[in-house]
């Protein structure tokens, strides 16, 4: 993580926090846990909870150990949530390849393996390697990858329905800040064997922001993903497909890779269930990358849409995968010069 990340940056600036008085504590002890932060009230609540004779230096510095001590704990338990979140995650890959193996489970995991994760993270590190985005593959294989921006949120479970009805893998990217309220569909995503892409902190057009903002942009979506699933992103979509030099260079530090795509089916347009299906199946091609939305507004027609959809493409004759499945069977052209910034939601 960058240095200057904070955990709780999602805090509104100048909130009061008030502490709680902790059992027994004196009365003057309760006005000092009672009293706001800020720079004017501090004196105020040191001369009301000193006692005689000790002086403002040593309180401030019994403070400071506190608030030490109140940090490492943080620090602490976040990464035992971490470890903990890895290892049960872990558990579920190898429960959830033995089960294929067992019972011949339709939604196979990357590879056919018992590492998805792990093989999709040196499937993109060898694409990265040629090139530092993709938007289609080759055209060779008949594969086609779905992807779902803006999520997760309240539409999120009905999309996930009826890929688990269809036993469908695909590739999301999610936004930060939502992870703080629809958490929990992305972890159903994570153990459907889903790959979670970075998609921004709060879906800002990057190519208008300064490489600072930026960075932060990225990294904070980062870590909202890597809290739930115990390992950081590859993937990376920008918001509006908005992007230029810095954030390239942004990426290509982080080791991510940027992912556009070949069809747009403007769903975030609600444009009606007819024509999400006709412009998904118009425009698809062996290769091609989908761009449909689990987020950002109303989703019902994308919901609708979504198993028609699929069924056609399995009439056709098309494996509907993960960005990370289409990198194995279809990597993209090698030399390609980087697209300008897409027009897209």
């Amino acid at each position: 993580m960058s240095r200057r990340w904070q955990w709780d940056f999602e805090e509104h600036p100048g909130a009061t926090r008030v502490a709680e008085p902790a059992q027994g504590a004196s009365a003057a002890e309760a006005d000092q846990a009672a009293t706001p932060d800020g720079p004017e009230a501090a004196p105020r609540a040191q001369a009301a909870s000193s006692p005689a004779g000790e002086q403002p230096a040593q309180v401030r510095r019994a403070q400071l150990r506190r608030r030490r001590a109140g940090a490492v704990l943080v620090v602490v338990v976040l990464l035992a949530l971490v470890l903990a979140l890895a290892s049960s995650q872990g558990s579920h890959h190898r429960g959830a390849a033995a089960a294929a193996r067992g019972a011949g489970a339709a939604r196979v995991p990357l590879g056919q393996t018992g590492a998805p994760a792990a093989d999709a993270d040196k499937t993109v590190s060898a694409t990265l390697a040629f090139t530092p985005f993709v938007k289609e593959g080759t055209r060779g294989v008949r594969d086609v990858a779905l992807t779902f921006d803006d999520g997760p949120g309240p539409y999120t479970p009905g999309v996930l329905e009826v890929l688990e009805r269809e036993h469908v893998q695909t590739t999301f990217f999610s936004i930060g800040r939502m992870e703080r309220y629809f958490g929990d569909s992305t972890s159903r995503e994570l153990r459907d064997g889903d790959i979670v892409g970075d998609h921004t902190q709060s879906h800002q057009p990057l190519a208008l922001l300064p490489p600072r903002e930026q960075r932060e942009q990225i990294l904070e979506g980062m870590a909202r993903i890597e809290l739930l699933s115990g390992r950081r992103p590859r993937l990376f979509r920008p918001p509006y497909g908005s992007f230029n030099n810095s954030t390239m260079r942004q990426l290509h530090s982080l080791g991510l890779l940027m992912v556009l795509w070949s069809v747009d089916t403007g769903d975030y347009q609600q444009p009606g269930v007819a024509a999400i299906v006709q412009r998904a199946l118009a425009g698809v091609h062996p290769g091609g990358i989908v761009l449909m939305h689990d987020g950002g507004g109303v989703r019902a027609q994308t919901i609708a849409a979504l198993p028609i959809i699929i069924h056609e493409l399995h009439a056709r004759g098309y494996r509907l995968v993960t960005v990370p499945q289409l990198l194995v069977d279809d990597p993209p052209p090698r030399g390609l010069p980087l697209p300008a910034s897409l027009a897209g939601d």
